[in-house]
């Protein structure tokens, strides 16, 4: 896991207990064991590292430091049961294209495991290094 060495804000805390995460967009659902965290891309527990771990294809050009958009999701179910967002990642959030109430970065939403959690990847994507900028 890298860590943006701007940002002052604490990493937010890891799972306390099992929840399932659901991607609305195939219906693959995923067990999250606190005591088992994939050492993914992401804060710690993140959606990001869950979905990387589980071979899901999900754009995050600058590896889950907080530093782009492109890991943005649609936080269907569940959006309580996480820290809200920092300052660093409303910012970003306001380069996501289709931005909902309920988006979030997967590399920085941390379910505790309060409830199961859905989550959307939007069908349109925005990927800078890819567009050749």
């Amino acid at each position: 896991m890298a860590i943006n060495p701007y940002i002052d804000a604490a990493a937010p805390p890891p799972p306390k207990r099992a929840y399932t995460l659901t991607l609305a967009n195939t219906g693959q659902s995923f067990a999250v064991d606190p005591e088992r965290l994939p050492d993914e891309e992401g804060q710690k527990g993140s959606v990001l590292a869950t979905l990387l771990h589980h071979d899901v294809e999900i754009d995050h050009s600058c590896g889950g430091v907080l530093a782009c958009a492109t890991c943005h999701i649609y936080v269907r179910k569940g959006l309580g049961s996480a820290p809200g967002a920092i300052e660093e990642e409303e910012d970003q959030l306001d380069f996501a294209p289709a931005l909902q109430e309920c988006s979030r970065l997967s590399c920085q939403f941390v379910p505790d495991g309060s409830v199961d959690v859905v989550v959307e990847i939007p069908s349109w994507k925005r990927n800078l290094v890819s567009e050749g900028h």
